[in-house]
C-alpha cells in the first residue's frame, strides 16, 4: 500500500451520481475516490437507475435497479421513489456484502441514503455532510444517530453545524479536493489578462445563484467580455427551475449584445484550464456556498475571486480576491471587480496568493482525512435500520 495501509474496499452512495455532473457532492465524491484510489484502494459509487451512457467513464459506477429517478428529478420525486424502502435498503446492503466493502459514505441524508444506513452490520459508515440539515428534519435527524462518523466538507460546515447546536463531537472534517490543479497562470501572461482577458463563471443552474441579477447589474460603460457557463444538473427544486433560469440569465444577456455570451456545461477536466483563462471569476451566490468548488478552481490556477462575504468563499479567497457585503448586491460585485482590475499591484498580489490558498486541497489528502476520521470513530453496535415507509420530514439535496 502506498500509504502503508491495509487495502480496504469504500463504496459511497449518491442517487444523482454521475460523470461529470455539474453538482458540488459529485465533484466532492469523485475527488474522493480518485484520492482512495492513488492509495491504494478499491472504490464504488451506488446511484439511482437507469443507466447512461455516460456511465462507462467511472468504472466503478453500480447502478441500483431497485430504485430508478426521472430526469431532471426533484425530492419529491426521491421521496416518492422510496415511500416502501425496503427494497432499496435489501439491494444497498446486498451489493456492500458482495463487495466485500469496508466502509460505507453516504454522499447525502436523502439523496446519499444515509438516513436508510442499510449497510451490513460489520461495515463502518460515514454521513458526508454538504449542507446542515433544519433540526426538524426527521431523516437528518436518523442519518446523524446511525452514521459511525459525521464528516462535513469543509471547515465552515463543521462550524456552522457547532453553531447551529448540534453535537458535533463525532463530526470530523474532511476537506473537498480538487480533481485537477492546472498549472498557474503568473506574470507576464496574467497580466495580459488583467488588462483584457474576460470574466469567466462556471456555475450549476440555481436561483440562489444569483446570475440573472449579475448581468442585469452590469455598470453602465462595462466593456470587457463576459463569460457563463450554464450547467444544468440531473436534479432541481420544482419542476421547470433550471429553464427559468437560464431563461431570465439569456433576457438579461439580450441588453448587452455582443458583450455576455452564454455557453453549455464543461466537463470537470475542463473547467480549471477555463477558469486559468480568465481575468477573475466571480461568486454572487445569495446563500452561503459550503465549499466552492468554482471558485477553489479559478484560485488554484492564479484566476483572482471575487463574492460576497458570507459562507465558505471568504475563507478559501482570503487575499486572493475581493468579498463585499451581501447587502451590497451584485452592484457592489462589479464595483470590487472593477477595483481590483484597475489595480495592477494589487490584482497581482492577489493572483500570487491564489494557489497556495487551495494547495492542500489534494484528493490524496481528503482521502487520508476520511480514512482517519473513519478509523477513529467507535464501532458500529447497530444493525441495519430501515425506517417504516410513513417516515416524515423533508430533507433538501446538493
Amino acid at each position: 500500500m502506498l500509504n502503508g495501509d491495509r487495502h480496504r474496499t469504500i463504496a459511497f452512495c449518491l442517487l444523482s451520481y454521475r460523470p461529470d455532473h455539474p453538482a458540488g457532492v459529485e465533484r466532492s465524491l469523485a475527488a474522493l475516490m480518485k484520492g482512495l484510489r492513488q492509495l491504494g484502494h478499491t472504490t464504488l459509487m451506488l446511484a439511482a437507475g437507469p443507466s447512461q451512457a455516460a456511465d462507462a467513464a467511472e468504472p466503478d459506477l453500480v447502478r441500483l435497479t431497485s430504485l430508478q429517478l426521472p430526469c431532471p428529478a426533484t425530492n419529491d420525486d426521491v421521496r416518492s421513489a422510496l415511500t416502501d424502502p425496503i427494497p432499496v435498503a435489501a439491494e444497498v446492503s446486498a451489493v456492500l456484502a458482495e463487495r466485500g466493502v469496508d466502509i460505507a459514505c453516504w454522499g447525502d441524508t436523502l439523496w446519499g441514503l444515509g438516513y436508510l444506513n442499510a449497510a451490513p452490520p460489520e461495515v463502518r459508515t460515514a454521513l458526508m455532510v454538504h449542507k446542515i440539515r433544519p433540526a426538524g428534519d426527521e431523516r437528518w435527524l436518523r442519518a446523524l444517530a446511525k452514521a459511525s462518523v459525521v464528516c462535513p466538507a469543509s471547515a465552515y460546515l463543521a462550524q456552522e453545524g457547532a453553531e447551529a447546536g448540534w453535537d458535533t463531537s463525532r463530526w470530523r472534517t474532511v476537506p473537498n479536493a480538487l480533481e485537477t490543479m492546472p498549472p498557474a497562470v503568473l506574470g507576464a501572461e496574467r497580466e495580459l489578462l488583467r488588462r483584457d482577458g474576460p470574466i469567466r463563471i462556471v456555475s450549476r443552474v440555481e436561483p440562489a445563484k444569483g446570475l440573472a441579477e449579475l448581468i442585469e447589474a452590469i455598470p453602465p460603460g462595462w466593456n470587457r467580455p463576459v463569460e457563463l457557463v450554464l450547467a444544468e444538473a440531473d436534479f432541481e427544486f420544482w419542476p421547470g427551475m433550471q429553464t427559468d433560469v437560464i431563461d431570465a440569465c439569456r433576457a438579461a444577456a439580450a441588453r448587452w449584445p455582443g458583450l455576455i455570451t452564454i455557453r453549455p456545461a464543461l466537463s470537470w477536466h475542463q473547467v480549471p484550464p477555463y477558469l486559468a483563462g480568465a481575468a477573475a471569476t466571480v461568486i454572487s451566490s445569495t446563500e452561503p456556498e459550503t465549499f466552492c468548488f468554482t471558485a477553489a478552481e479559478a484560485l488554484s490556477a492564479g484566476t483572482p475571486v471575487v463574492g460576497f462575504d458570507h459562507g465558505n468563499v471568504p475563507l478559501l479567497t482570503g487575499a486572493a480576491g475581493r468579498v463585499v457585503p451581501l447587502h451590497g448586491g451584485a452592484d457592489a460585485l462589479w464595483s470590487a471587480l472593477k477595483a481590483l482590475l484597475d489595480d495592477p499591484a494589487a490584482y497581482h498580489a492577489a493572483a500570487t496568493a491564489a494557489p497556495r490558498r487551495v494547495a492542500a486541497h489534494t484528493p490524496a489528502a481528503a482521502a487520508n482525512a476520511l480514512l482517519a476520521a473513519v478509523d477513529n470513530a467507535p464501532p458500529r453496535s447497530n444493525r441495519v435500520t430501515v425506517p417504516s415507509p410513513a417516515v416524515s420530514g423533508s430533507s433538501t439535496s446538493h
